[in-house]
């Protein structure tokens, strides 16, 4: 019996997570919507780009995403905003900074990873969790603000949804 729920179990998470993994966009949300829908939009096809490959200059799910490319596709996609292109010129968006304990679903993240100035960005998932494009040679990921690595150099958050 628990071998047949088991194997219900995993045939049925296959089916969801190719459903997440598929090409086509979620629809944007209605104009009008609240910032959560557009939030939870944002989450949804964020997390469905796990996996991808990182691609210096990358901005598709078909070339692959450096950080900022993954940041404005999902944003332009299922949000309808276009950020800028870079994570320097995003860093440098109005907006209030905020601290970690400030963040909610949706937020970018913003890290200082070579000690100068703000050289990664991320979108923040909730319960310290954010998806990027980590480096050359890996794939958007999920990771967590906990991570001694990531903790030391979070520099601040940013509201892009309102």
């Amino acid at each position: 019996m628990y071998r047949r729920l088991a194997t219900h179990f995993l045939i049925l998470l296959a089916t969801l997570l190719l459903a997440a993994c598929a090409s086509a966009p979620p629809p944007r949300p209605a104009a009008g919507s609240t910032a959560a829908v557009a939030a939870n939009a944002v989450l949804f096809r964020s997390i469905s780009l796990v996996g991808t490959p990182y691609q210096w200059g990358g901005n598709t799910p078909r070339s692959g995403f450096d950080c900022s490319g993954l940041v404005d596709y999902v944003f332009r996609s299922v949000a309808g905003i276009k950020l800028p292109r870079t994570t320097a010129e995003m860093s440098r968006m109005q907006g209030t900074h905020l601290s970690r304990h400030e963040l909610a679903p949706g937020d970018l993240v913003f890290f200082d990873t070579l000690g100068a100035y703000v050289s990664h960005v991320a979108i923040y998932v909730g319960k310290s969790r954010f998806v990027h494009a980590p480096n050359s040679g890996g794939k958007v990921r999920l990771d967590t603000l906990n991570n001694p690595y990531w903790r030391k150099h979070f520099a601040y958050g940013l509201r892009v949804l309102r």
